[in-house]
């Protein structure tokens, strides 16, 4: 365990709570939205920031790397222990778009602070988040009297996270040297809810593509000439219901191969969460459970793989009938992928099926999106172990462990920096993502802080 006095990391926190908000709300008031070319000044003048706080910090490093598209920060702090490991933290400092009329009660780039919590756009996505690690490594300095951090601390913070990250993963080649590391943190994530403080272990992968069918050269009479030729609309709806068996498995053959399937520990740590199915179905503004036969709610969203229709199109649908055999048809079509999954390969056995459900003289074209890799760290490892216990520390009591049912670049570290991803994020549902009123919850804010003054100590005992 970390020497780190809690009490010292929390009388450092207090004193410096007022300073830090003021930081936080000027980096806020930045419109640093990725997705609008009118904001690309603001994108960059937010890297500017975040660059020149980071020195003022105490890193002696802080850069701005350019990429084709809008410009990430690094910064490095080298421990004076020279057997340190070495953590990469990961973060974003773009944001969604955001305007008034949209819904908010206030201006979302004017951040506020009403009721314990700071509203503004960024505030839990993801600025408060990466912000929340500056005081965190001063506090850590500050109550162990060192003059460096117990690892050599490194932090990579992206802007284009919100426009899906178009040239992170080229970053990351290109800069592997640099980004080398023992252990990557990636704080772009939350917690359970506000009284139940999670570790998230691991995110699932994605694989997206679009099926096009195509049978006559154009729209024909379906009085003269239906059924008798092919009918790319009937052969869409078929491939679509061919795509799982009757207990909700993926029916495509090869798609599960290599999973990794949950452990009777995992299984039995989701069962601790306090889940409430009724109201999570009321969140989805649904109406039912349904998925994968064998597996729990939680087990199907963070666990298992799946195949869903996005969209689904061909021949006539506007007013009124138009009898025709449609001339074409399409589907897309996504894949959340899990651990062990290789997205390579099931995009080769996705292509094998769609070929042997398509009739002769009904043509198709297959094509797939960039693909996102699925990563996961085992519940034994000693740093997940270690951040388990450094937020445990801060929110003095239990630590549970969630996993997470989207996707994102993380994977992308994992699989080129071949180091352990860790997910350490106090943002709660209630927070707003992307909506309107996104807001931080102040007192989670600080345990995000005091999390990280007492991570790097347990962090370096466990790598070592």
């Amino acid at each position: 365990m970390s020497d780190t006095p809690d009490s010292a990391v929390r009388t450092y926190t207090e004193q410096h709570r007022t300073a830090f908000l003021d930081d936080l709300a000027a980096w806020l008031r930045i419109p640093s939205v990725s997705a609008q070319p009118e904001h690309d000044g603001d994108v960059r003048r937010s890297a500017e920031w975040l660059s020149a706080k980071l020195r003022e910090t105490g890193f002696p490093v802080a850069e701005i790397w350019e990429t084709p598209g809008a410009p990430a920060v690094f910064a490095e702090w080298p421990s004076d222990d020279p057997d340190a490991p070495t953590v990469l933290v990961y973060g974003h400092h773009d944001v969604q778009p955001a305007a008034l009329e949209d819904g908010w009660a206030t201006d979302p780039f004017e951040p506020v602070i009403r009721d314990g919590r700071m509203y503004g756009r960024g505030a839990a996505d993801d600025k408060g988040q990466v912000f929340f690690h500056t005081l965190g490594v001063r506090a850590h300095l500050a109550a162990t009297g060192r003059t460096a951090p117990a690892v050599n601390l490194k932090l990579l913070i992206e802007g284009e996270e919100e426009s899906g990250s178009p040239n992170f993963r080229a970053l990351v080649e290109e800069r592997s040297a640099r980004l080398a590391a023992d252990a990557v943190i990636v704080s772009d994530t939350g917690m359970w809810n506000e009284t139940t403080p999670t570790v998230c272990t691991g995110m699932r992968g994605l694989a997206e593509c679009e099926i096009e069918l195509y049978g006559p050269d154009q729209d024909i009479h379906s009085g003269s000439f239906g059924g008798a030729v092919p009918n790319p609309a009937t052969a869409v709806a078929r491939l679509v219901a061919a795509l799982h068996d009757a207990d909700g498995r993926v029916a495509i053959p090869g798609f599960y191969d290599g999973v990794t399937e949950l452990t009777d520990t995992e299984r039995a740590l989701f069962a601790e969460l306090p889940f409430d199915e009724d109201a999570w179905l009321r969140t989805a503004k649904s109406r039912a459970a349904s998925g994968e036969a064998g597996h729990s709610t939680l087990e199907r969203v963070w666990a298992r793989p799946t195949a869903e229709v996005n969209g689904i199109g061909g021949g006539y649908q506007g007013a009124g009938s138009k009898t025709i055999i449609p001339s074409s048809a399409m589907v897309k079509i996504s894949f959340r992928l899990v651990a062990g999954q290789d997205p390579d390969h099931v995009q080769q056995v996705v292509r094998a099926w769609a070929g042997t459900q398509v009739p002769a003289g009904v043509r198709h074209r297959i094509s797939f999106a960039p693909a996102t890799r699925p990563c996961l760290t085992p519940l034994d490892h000693p740093a997940l172990q270690a951040v388990a216990r450094a937020m445990g520390r801060a929110f003095g009591q239990k630590i549970l462990f969630t996993r997470e049912g989207g996707s994102g670049p993380a994977a992308d570290l994992q699989d080129v920096l071949g180091a352990p991803v860790l997910f350490l994020g106090i943002s709660v549902p209630s927070d707003g993502w992307h909506a309107p009123d996104e807001k931080v919850e102040l007192d989670l804010l600080f345990k995000g802080v005091e999390t990280t003054a007492h991570l790097w100590g347990e962090l370096a005992a466990a790598l070592r």
